[in-house]
């Protein structure tokens, strides 16, 4: 009978333990308000809360690439996804193309004038001696994207020498936003969660290749919800959600 009890406490502790594994997700830096709403709506529907972590996309997939514990990968540009999924770390037939985004130059709230932004714009003389805050252009998918839009509109050499790089997206906004850098480039969902900043320009479209959000299970996932709560991210209820965010949705 003891023994009989025993395997019955084990087995409900392991049931409950699986229960209670909540999804580690890790995403771009770029999506902490819109995917903690999403989160928040799929616990109102009676799950268990995911466990979020939000970096550079960069950053995130070395993390899983050196075995980092996680379920899902969103990543803010298609790259860093191939970079884990060449490393056969994402799970085969799960990768969807989830989100799009804009890219725009930002000033601290206030008086600053619009920057129409086209070949040539005289952004290096705008910046004077001061920077231009953007995430890591050599590595963050913003900074990639942002160095890419300068360099085809003919100005990155002139503004690269007064670039302050920041580790993600997020910490070039706080630049602007506490007044150290004149302007910087972000996301528009950045520029939209921040009262301390305004958009003064967007970047033309074929200025850069097109911002997209791939997500994936990784292949070493293991909760039961990791699955489920990646399709939840591309239903109806969900896009309406990142829509709000200012998130474009596929």
């Amino acid at each position: 009978m003891r023994r009989f009890v025993f395997v019955l406490l084990l087995l409900l502790g392991f049931s409950g333990q699986a229960a209670a594994a909540p999804p580690i997700v890790l995403a771009a830096a770029s999506l902490q308000e819109s995917l903690n709403a999403a989160a928040d709506a799929w616990a109102k529907a009676g799950h268990e809360r995911p466990t979020l972590s939000f970096a550079a996309s960069s950053a995130l997939a070395r993390q899983i690439a050196a075995g980092a514990p996680a379920d899902l990968f969103v990543s803010a540009d298609i790259p860093w996804m191939d970079y884990v999924e060449q490393r056969k770390l994402v799970a085969p037939g799960t990768r969807i193309a989830l989100l799009t985004n804009q890219l725009v130059l930002i000033a601290p709230a206030g008086p600053t004038r619009p920057m129409p932004i086209r070949r040539g714009f005289p952004l290096a003389a705008a910046l004077g001696r001061e920077k231009l805050a953007m995430a890591d252009p050599d590595a963050v998918p913003a900074g990639l994207y942002g160095r890419e839009a300068l360099t085809k509109l003919g100005v990155w050499a002139g503004v690269a020498p007064k670039v302050a790089r920041a580790e993600n997206v997020r910490a070039a906004l706080a630049l602007v936003e506490r007044g150290e850098a004149p302007y910087g480039i972000v996301y528009l969902t950045d520029a939209l969660a921040s009262p301390k900043v305004k958009v003064v320009g967007t970047f033309p479209a074929d200025s850069h290749a097109p911002i997209l959000y791939p997500a994936a299970v990784l292949s070493a996932a293991k909760s039961a919800d990791a699955a489920p709560f990646l399709r939840f991210l591309g239903s109806v209820p969900a896009k309406a959600i990142f829509r709000r965010y200012g998130f474009g949705t596929r």
